[in-house]
């Protein structure tokens, strides 16, 4: 796999389209002022977090005495939990955080940008190859470059669908992650169950 191909398969992985409703939401109840400032945060926490996984992810999991399906159901049960309160808010919306408060590490650096099907896909491109580690980490910065800048335009998406719209699209986005969630839960299972 050379680098460009990585870059676009790490890419779609993150998946930046499908998780603007999530950081919309998110960042609902934050200050204006401050929207931008919190997302530049996220977004750097979750690069260091797959640079993390790239570099040390076997290591860590060794460390902790788990396997990488765990990885996978883990993240499945938190999409999951987190797709069912933007089908059903709360008033503190999807994080439940209220007026004014920001949202840290969850969940838009985690799951939502490095979520546990980008972790794993990091996993592998470092075990397949370990002596491309440079190729693996531009890859990895190039996709996520591309997922941050179009993150950061989620306030003019915001403007253009309005307050309905992105209700509708926040709810629809939850059923389409429950299925994701429910996805990510069977192949952890499954994997799980083929050792």
């Amino acid at each position: 796999m050379d680098i460009i191909t990585a870059a676009v398969t790490l890419f779609l992985i993150m998946d930046p389209l499908g998780n603007l409703p999530i950081v919309i939401s998110a960042l609902k109840n934050v200050e204006k002022s401050r929207r931008n400032i919190v997302l530049i945060r996220e977004l750097i926490l979750s690069l260091l977090i797959m640079l993390m996984f790239l570099f040390a992810g076997e290591s860590i999991l060794d460390f902790l005495n788990l396997r990488q399906e765990s990885v996978s159901i883990a993240g499945g049960i938190i999409l999951f939990l987190i797709a069912i309160k933007m089908i059903f808010p709360s008033p503190g919306g999807v994080i439940g955080v209220k007026e004014g408060e920001e949202p840290f590490l969850v969940p838009i650096a985690v799951p939502m940008i490095a979520g546990p099907s980008i972790l794993a896909a990091l996993l592998l491109l470092a075990n397949q190859d370990p002596n491309r580690m440079m190729d693996w980490s531009l890859a990895l910065i190039g996709a996520w470059l591309i997922s941050a800048v179009i993150l950061m335009f989620s306030g003019a998406l915001h403007r253009m669908l309005g307050e309905r719209g992105l209700t509708a699209l926040e709810r629809l986005m939850g059923m389409i992650l429950v299925m994701i969630a429910v996805q990510m839960l069977l192949d952890g299972i499954g994997v799980y169950f083929k050792l």
